[in-house]
């Protein structure tokens, strides 16, 4: 199965009325009059990171990767559990993840841990967060007339992979928007992270709002203005993609990108071309 079939599949299993049909990044429940959020994020050598990743700083992405889907949904982290595959790095794991426990002041509740088969190492984590706003930033409240922006500056990951030692932090320890997303949270319309590249992010909330996206290139903040179509696409950066009503300001610092729009004959549009199609937008899984 692809991923998007294998998502298909599970649709038609029994699921909670938190998990939002599996088309959102987060699941939300409340308990006690408190809206908890919970993601669950995987990492896999080959497809993650390296085979001679710096297994501390692994565990410091599993982190943060799982925390950047919290900051889309303004939620404060609670804690975290951990699944981890025993292997030659534990070490340098455990380093990694007590700094990013630290900088990011959460806790661990636990976890399960097994032996490493031979082949590709898996890591993921739970992680499970208090919402912070009466209601809950999702990907399908994108309205016409709602401007888009995202935070920070695109491309610095792929920079980062590709041994810029200016950005290798971005890519080895990226730092979720947390504070960012509290901030936004009782203003958006729809927020989620860009992790799998902008482009391919930005149609999928127009596909969950049912509207279509209108991206001006120009105006995206990259790291590289000459590689502007690889960093629309490369992924990995985990800043905040949100809509706003068109008159409200962003509290926190953005860029404004584009605008919603009835929904036309796409998604999405770059530069006034529709686009209709995932293909070449970004990270997918086969």
């Amino acid at each position: 199965m692809t991923e998007a079939e294998f998502l298909a599949a599970l649709r038609t299993l029994p699921l909670h009325p938190g998990a939002r049909d599996l088309r959102d990044d987060c699941a939300v429940t409340e308990i006690g009059g408190v809206s908890l959020i919970l993601t669950h994020d995987v990492m896999s050598e080959g497809v993650h990171f390296r085979s001679d990743a710096d297994l501390a700083d692994v565990a410091w992405k599993l982190v943060a990767v799982n925390l950047s889907d919290l900051a889309a949904k303004g939620a404060e982290p609670i804690g975290l559990l951990l699944g981890h595959a025993l292997s030659s790095g534990d070490a340098r794991f455990i380093i990694g993840l007590r700094e990013a426990l630290s900088a990011f002041d959460v806790p661990l509740f636990g976890g399960d841990t097994v032996a490493a088969s031979p082949g590709a190492r898996t890591f993921g984590i739970t992680a499970i967060g208090r919402a912070t706003s009466r209601t809950v930033p999702c990907r399908s409240g994108a309205r016409a007339g709602n401007a888009v922006y995202v935070t920070g500056t695109l491309g610095r990951a792929m920079l980062g992979f590709e041994g810029q030692a200016d950005h290798a932090e971005a890519f080895n320890r990226p730092r979720p928007r947390l504070a960012e997303g509290r901030a936004l949270a009782s203003h958006v319309t729809a927020m989620m992270d860009v992790s799998d590249g902008l482009l391919l992010d930005a149609y999928r909330m127009a596909e969950a709002s049912a509207v279509t996206l209108a991206i001006q290139s120009a105006s995206v903040p990259v790291s590289d203005p000459l590689r502007l179509q690889e960093c629309l696409r490369w992924g990995d950066d985990y800043e905040l993609l949100f809509t706003l009503p068109n008159e409200t300001i962003s509290p926190v610092p953005a860029t404004r990108i584009g605008s919603v729009e009835q929904r036309g004959t796409a998604p999405l549009t770059l530069d006034g071309q529709a686009i209709a199609s995932t293909k070449g937008l970004g990270f997918q899984h086969a």
